[in-house]
């Protein structure tokens, strides 16, 4: 397993940005749709040695548009944003790719929802990549539970969960059991903290996040032979981003040696 960060967690112009996560000492990054979009931001992050573990499809989705919308030309739109995001996964050579839920519960949304991520699964596949759902309270899939029901309710083998550390710990559900379920069906992994109430984005340890929760999560990807990254996803908003994510990287890092040497 391998250590990366989503770059959203840092301001600034991107080549800085590059610049700032290659100097904490990153290898992997995650991305949304609109970043290495110039040959410049490219050709830097191929001469620091970044690679991309992941793309977030729902970035930028238009104004109006979603995947589970009543109206078609808003869900078709919404299709087309998520297709380009595609696109730029591959021309950025990562295997993964994830969207958000809906904002609607209610059945009709749902059916309109796998009916859109069936197809992006499928053009996804086209090009060797991962359509991950990621589970998100306040959504129509609020629970990690209720998304791994969903993706095997709709069969499609190229669909595939995102974990986030942060949202199981609002949903109150027990982390290693989860990822246990999940199995081969775990595409990604978020790491992140917070209060147990509001997806805040904190540090690790910073929050209900604790060194046994963590060792028992790390265990868990351990059992299911889970080979993907494990991705830092802080807010921008902390008092120093740059300084959380080099310590939460750490405290990452000494678990996952701690737990090896088990």
């Amino acid at each position: 397993m391998k250590i990366a960060c989503c770059v959203w967690a840092l301001g600034g112009p991107e080549i800085e940005m590059l610049r700032q996560i290659h100097d904490l000492g990153f290898d992997w990054i995650d991305i949304q749709p609109s970043q290495l979009q110039t040959l410049e931001s490219r050709l830097l992050a191929q001469e620091l040695g970044l690679r991309v573990s992941c793309l977030g499809a729902s970035f930028g989705m238009p104004a109006g548009a979603a995947l589970d919308a009543g109206e078609s030309d808003a869900r078709q739109a919404a299709i087309a944003h998520a297709l380009r995001a595609i696109d730029s996964a591959a021309a950025v050579h990562t295997d993964t790719v994830y969207v958000i839920p809906g904002q609607l519960p209610d059945p009709a949304a749902l059916e309109r929802y796998a009916e859109s991520v069936a197809g992006l699964a499928e053009a996804a596949q086209d090009r060797d990549i991962k359509l991950a759902i990621e589970h998100f309270p306040g959504m129509a899939l609020p629970s990690a539970g209720q998304t791994l029901d969903f993706i095997e309710d709709i069969g499609h083998s190229n669909l595939y969960l995102l974990y986030d550390s942060g949202h199981i710990q609002i949903s109150g559900e027990d982390p290693a059991s989860v990822i246990s379920s999940a199995k081969d069906r775990l595409a990604y992994v978020h790491f992140d903290d917070n209060d147990g109430i509001g997806d805040l984005h904190w540090s690790l340890l910073d929050g209900v996040m604790t060194e046994e929760s963590l060792l028992a999560s790390l265990g868990a990807l351990r059992s299911i032979n889970y080979a993907g990254a494990l991705s830092l996803e802080l807010s921008p908003a902390l008092p120093n981003p740059a300084v959380a994510l080099s310590e939460s990287r750490d405290i990452l890092s000494r678990a996952m040696h701690r737990l090896w040497r088990r």
